[in-house]
């Protein structure tokens, strides 16, 4: 099976895919136009891709493209319902990364709690200022918002949990485990954000949840509370989270996405709310694990060897 891999991958995950039959081709320069043309005249049957965007323009004119994997857990960079109209399955490796996400977002928040970013960047300049850094409400006993007790909100409700957080939550269902093992309380959105210290999103990017954290909905948050994003950049309003920090309406945030983010060969970033000085902001790594990147690449191969003996598409997104 004729396999281009258009983005990092994991190594034993490409040697894998070598012994199950596939023929590999690595490229994690190809966007946009140099994607469609490798798409269109090199017969690729297999596309393996992780944030580099397939449109549908590139999908139509891929004559033999039999498959295409988001190895990681989103397809928003995919366009699914163009691929599904070209008889082209699109699966996903959804849960692979949740722990190392869950993990990233824990130490955002103990980050901000303790201002550890901001007392390494003293120290680097050489400013001693122990009086200032020494004040800090800490963990325990305050209260962690989960929009969306998924997997990864349900291992961050775990690792809070274990540091004495109460926790509570807004989802479409119900989390009975997380409800009988945390003492988990299920209440509405809007009461989430009133409630929490910490409000963590671990939502997906659909059509209701785009810019679902606006200045209405941080006006909703205690001034004291911080928000985190570790699922995707474009249900934060990034113009509103800047104006809510600087009016007051929140204390800060913990960033791993962001509304304008770069693409993979940028090497400049703008978005407002990363630039900010009340957030903390890491670079979209919250996948970015060893143990989290080997995960993902068994997956792969899994949905692979299915396919190719069965020809049925596991995770299948766009049935």
């Amino acid at each position: 099976m004729k396999t281009l891999i258009a983005d990092k991958f994991e190594q034993d995950g490409i040697e894998q895919l070598k012994a199950v039959g596939c023929s590999i081709s690595q490229d994690v320069d190809l966007q946009e136009e140099s994607l469609a043309l490798a798409l269109s005249t090199n017969g690729v049957e297999l596309l393996i891709v992780r944030s580099t965007v397939v449109t549908g323009e590139m999908i139509t004119a891929a004559s033999s493209l039999k498959l295409i994997i988001r190895a990681g857990s989103g397809t928003n960079n995919i366009d699914t319902k163009t691929a599904k109209e070209c008889g082209v399955p699109v699966a996903n490796c959804p849960g692979m990364n949740a722990v190392a996400v869950a993990e990233l977002a824990m130490g955002l928040m103990l980050a901000l709690d303790r201002h550890i970013v901001d007392n390494v960047n003293d120290l680097r300049a050489g400013i001693w200022n122990k009086k200032k850094y020494s004040k800090a409400q800490g963990l325990f006993g305050r209260t962690l918002g989960v929009v969306g007790l998924g997997k990864i909100g349900h291992l961050l409700a775990e690792r809070a949990h274990a540091f004495g957080m109460k926790i509570v939550y807004s989802d479409v269902v119900a989390n009975t485990a997380a409800e009988s093992d945390l003492g988990a309380e299920k209440i509405a959105f809007e009461q989430v954000l009133a409630r929490g210290d910490f409000v963590s999103l671990h939502v997906p990017l659909l059509e209701e949840t785009r810019g679902m954290m606006n200045a209405e909905r941080f006006k909703m948050m205690k001034s004291t509370a911080h928000l985190i994003n570790c699922s995707r950049g474009e249900v934060v309003n990034s113009a509103d989270l800047v104006a809510a920090i600087e009016g007051g309406d929140i204390a800060g945030a913990g960033l791993d996405v962001y509304e304008n983010e770069p693409g993979p060969s940028d090497k400049t970033f703008a978005d407002a709310a990363g630039l900010s000085k009340g957030v903390y902001g890491t670079h979209h790594i919250g996948a970015s694990t060893d143990q989290a990147q080997e995960a993902v690449g068994n997956e792969v191969v899994r949905i692979v060897e299915h396919f190719k003996k069965s020809g049925e598409t596991l995770n299948r997104v766009n049935g």
